[in-house]
């Protein structure tokens, strides 16, 4: 139960420091804006990231137990150094999703965050935490609560938030979280590596 609750700490606290200013956190503020329907915006998003980081956790320990051994988890500390890099790049929205109207506000938001979200940092930071922890159902509870603490402000407090924020600031301790991380996992594969 204690590892569990650190697996939810840490998945929870580097999803939710990665997610502010990606591109989901953004679409949630057009989407908020567009709907003028926060309940329904928060619900979808919910459903999308819960689903989305389902798999995405549940594929990075199903790889993890496929792969099991030290080269694996030398990609998997290389990963997390990369995602370091890839987290100081910050995101711009490429296109809004079409929806059909406010009353289809939560699909709407549901389909447009899942398909948003694959490919994106923080879906591969779910299967990296995945197959670091092999613990599906923590990781799963662990990135969702981190994307619901980054998005749920952001769609009640929208654009005034985000003024006040300093995104630079947010994404170099993102980074650095996801460095120490990987060199973390590096150190401890280290007497592994050289035999």
């Amino acid at each position: 139960m204690t590892s569990s609750l650190a697996i939810i700490a840490t998945a929870t606290g580097l999803v939710a420091l990665a997610e502010i200013g990606d591109k989901t956190m953004l679409l949630a503020l057009l989407l908020a804006a567009r709907f003028r329907q926060p309940g329904a915006v928060i619900a979808g998003i919910f459903v999308a990231t819960l689903a989305n980081h389902f798999l995405a956790a549940w594929a990075g320990a199903a790889l993890a137990d496929w792969l099991a051994g030290p080269w694996f988890q030398l990609a998997v500390a290389l990963g997390f150094i990369a995602m370091a890099a890839w987290t100081l790049v910050p995101d711009k929205m490429d296109a809004m999703p079409a929806a059909a109207s406010g009353s289809q506000a939560f699909l709407a938001t549901t389909v447009a965050f899942f398909i948003v979200e694959i490919g994106d940092k923080t879906q591969i930071a779910t299967m990296a935490l995945g197959a670091r922890y092999s613990d599906v159902l923590a990781v799963t509870i662990g990135t969702t609560l981190g994307m619901m603490i980054a998005n749920v402000p952001a769609v009640l407090l929208g654009e005034k938030l985000l003024a006040r924020v300093p995104l630079k600031a947010v994404r170099a301790g993102a980074a650095a979280v996801l460095a120490l991380l990987g060199v973390a996992m590096l150190v401890a594969l280290w007497p592994q590596l050289i035999r």
